[in-house]
């Protein structure tokens, strides 16, 4: 992917993900920056995204959220053309709470992609990826919205000959 449709994607995903899904406005994600298959994503500190009232750390779901935002962005960024995703499977593994004030950033890569499925490592950390507040790793079905019949589905091996 050339450096121009790399930022062709950037913009639609920045534009999408902000006017196609309500939460991610509500809570301030900003696509920050994208390469080929990878995107970082910031989520601005906001009271209002507070779990913990005595602490002032922000929900958890915040985190899931995010990391499930940016890995959506980074397997799109990976496909040769745009089209429905669908999450199948994220693993979030918290590694500490967050620090109360302080901005979270998200980075995920995609780095696999099969005919059905892509595949991602995401993490949630603050300053320094290589301190994490979260990792994820996560399973995207491709071509989310394709309607096929039984037999189709069957004759792909998305589902088993017999439930076809």
């Amino acid at each position: 992917m050339d450096e121009q449709t790399i930022k062709e994607n950037l913009d639609l995903m920045r534009d999408v993900l902000i006017s196609h899904v309500p939460f991610a406005k509500a809570i301030g994600m900003e696509i920050l920056d994208a390469k080929e298959g990878e995107a970082w994503m910031k989520v601005p500190y906001d009271e209002k995204l507070i779990g913990n009232p005595d602490t002032g750390v922000i929900h958890g779901g915040v985190i899931t959220s995010a990391l499930d935002n940016i890995s959506g962005v980074a397997v799109q960024l990976s496909l040769p053309e745009r089209m429905a995703i669908a999450t199948l499977d994220l693993r979030i593994d918290y590694m500490k709470p967050a620090t109360p004030k302080l901005d979270l950033t998200t980075h995920a890569h995609c780095y696999k992609v099969t005919r059905n499925i892509a595949f991602v490592r995401g993490t949630a950390y603050h300053d320094d990826i290589e301190d994490p507040i979260a990792t994820s790793v996560g399973a995207f079905m491709l071509a989310a919205n394709r309607s096929m019949s039984p037999g189709e589905a069957a004759e792909k091996g998305l589902i088993d000959k017999a439930e076809g």
